[in-house]
């Protein structure tokens, strides 16, 4: 397989084993030990055409074949084979779902739509998936595109959380976690923060901070 950048204005290649150039792409990989079928930048790997090293300095002020091609690897583009196509396009499928499942709520019923029912409806619209970019990224455009099958409402939750001395450091990293608005300390040692967060995690957080305290953190929901 052949992964590819421009710099300067000129095309860089490299031949690359493509399970293992999209092991490291995803970070599943960390080194380069045989992804590169040939230690050679190429300007057109599939003649044989290969770049001189005043080319590689000019365009990335080296020419260290494995810096270079590691720069490739993570910034360039993966000519991927239609089953790595597939594969991917699906997982990143599910993990748009699933942040949606948890970001978002039904607005008729202000409870977070079941995963399946997000599944469904993204059978339904013409979605266009990047395999490679994160599924966050992708969140606006898939929901706009669902909406037309699925009421969707992103709302956040405020809520107060109080806990006692015993439980405060335990606990503090689960509240930093969600985003700690406000913050302080009572004259006993409590523990008072305001947190936000969208609506579908709320139930899970309260699982949690129960489960951490043994039930005696004290919340209050502000909106």
């Amino acid at each position: 397989m052949v992964a590819h950048i421009k710099a300067g204005g000129e095309q860089f290649e490299i031949l690359v084993d493509p399970d293992l150039a999209l092991a490291f792409r995803t970070g599943q990989k960390k080194d380069l030990s045989n992804i590169l079928a040939a230690e050679e930048i190429f300007k057109d790997a599939r003649k044989g055409e290969r770049h001189k090293s005043a080319a590689l300095q000019k365009a990335f002020h080296t020419d260290d074949i494995f810096a270079i091609a590691e720069k490739i690897l993570k910034e360039g583009e993966l000519a991927l084979t239609t089953e790595q196509k597939r594969t991917m396009a699906l997982q990143k499928r599910k993990q748009i779902a699933a942040l949606i499942a948890r970001e978002a709520t039904d607005p008729r019923t202000g409870a977070p739509h079941p995963l399946l029912r997000i599944e469904q409806a993204m059978e339904k619209v013409r979605l266009d998936i990047d395999p490679l970019k994160d599924a966050a990224l992708q969140m606006e455009d898939v929901v706009s595109a669902l909406r037309v099958e699925l009421p969707i409402k992103f709302v956040k939750r405020r809520i107060a959380v109080k806990v006692g001395p015993e439980h405060a450091a335990r606990v503090y990293g689960l509240l930093k976690s969600q985003g700690i608005e406000k913050e302080e300390r009572t004259h006993d040692g409590s523990l008072i923060v305001v947190v936000s967060m969208p609506a579908g995690l709320a139930s899970e957080f309260y699982d949690k901070l129960n489960k951490a305290t043994s039930g005696q953190a004290q919340t209050k929901l502000l909106e």
